[in-house]
């Protein structure tokens, strides 16, 4: 599969443009629905992050990168943001009561348990957040 990008302004409204967008490349690959539906959710979380805390107010971009190979799918999530590794954090205790829970973290975890690997790096001023599936053989058509 060629890889494919698109860069949008870093704003909620921008939302349904980047899942269609991931959706429809997913889709080209050949990634089953669960799989599928598992990075959508992923993607949006870490679009949903970028959009309310990297820029800090301010106006800023996202490129969204989606490659795919015969081991797998992979999402690449990029902006100039303040530098924030999210895999630094640990992860939510969901064994306290609803009430006692520190605000916030899920999204993290979900990104975590959603795909079959994430990285982040830090490289020339830009976030780098990589989120990819791995594909048995004959599981989608490359």
């Amino acid at each position: 599969m060629e890889p494919a990008s698109m860069t949008c302004r870093a704003h909620i409204d921008n939302l349904d443009e980047v899942i269609g967008f991931v959706e429809a490349r997913a889709d080209r690959f050949g990634l089953d629905d669960k799989k599928k539906f598992g990075l959508l959710v992923a993607v949006e979380e870490a679009f949903v992050n970028i959009c309310r805390y990297a820029y800090q107010g301010a106006e800023g971009e996202v490129t969204l990168a989606c490659t795919g190979d015969p081991d797998g799918f992979a999402v690449e999530i990029v902006d100039q943001g303040i530098s924030f590794d999210l895999l630094s954090l640990p992860d939510p205790d969901i064994t306290a009561g609803i009430l006692e829970r520190e605000i916030g973290g899920l999204g993290v975890a979900f990104i975590r348990k959603l795909t079959d690997e994430v990285s982040y790096r830090r490289q020339g001023g830009q976030n780098i957040l990589r989120m990819a599936l791995h594909v048995p053989p004959g599981g989608a058509e490359a």
